[in-house]
């Protein structure tokens, strides 16, 4: 118990000592979800409606075969964006080899990447260069890991890795 407490201490001092960020990018609409980690939006690039494909950047959700964990992860997210405005911020790398645009997911200030990882519906993962807000989303797994928040609940744990079920169930 000693122990949980100085490491939720010590991810909140590590937090507070992080300047907050102001992120830059493009607002869009979110249509919907399509998993825990890729939504569709709307959006009006050079006043053309378009809709496209978001995989959010930092980010593993479990596969929606993973029950309950992956359709649990795409309601969450659903919840997060209901239909609302999101500012999509790009990094180093702006489409994944499946051509989606890659972005981190901001509303109201909240970075929404990290807010599903500190709940404990997705895992943090460092697949590409893009690794702007890696420590936080690793800070706020870390503190999901020890609160046993969402698949870290030791009672109802995710045995496998997203990456590890879509490479086993792979036809």
């Amino acid at each position: 118990m000693l122990y949980r407490l100085f490491a939720i201490a010590l991810c909140v001092l590590l937090a507070s000592c992080q300047k907050p960020e102001i992120p830059q990018g493009t607002i869009a609409k979110v249509e919907r979800a399509i998993s825990g980690q890729t939504i569709e939006v709307i959006s009006t690039a050079d006043k053309i409606a378009l809709l496209e494909q978001i995989r959010l950047i930092g980010i593993d959700a479990p596969d929606l075969k993973q029950q309950p964990w992956g359709e649990a992860a795409k309601q969450r997210l659903e919840q997060l964006i209901g239909g609302k405005q999101v500012l999509l911020e790009s990094d180093i790398e702006v489409r994944d080899q499946f051509d989606r645009k890659l972005a981190y997911l901001w509303q109201d200030r909240i970075l929404l990447n990290e807010q599903l990882v500190k709940e404990g519906y997705v895992l943090a993962s460092a697949r590409s260069r893009n690794r702007k807000y890696q420590q936080r989303l690793l800070n706020a797994q870390e503190w999901a890991r020890i609160m046993g928040k969402g698949l870290w609940n030791p009672e109802r744990a995710l045995r496998q890795t997203p990456a590890e079920f879509r490479q086993q169930n792979q036809k």
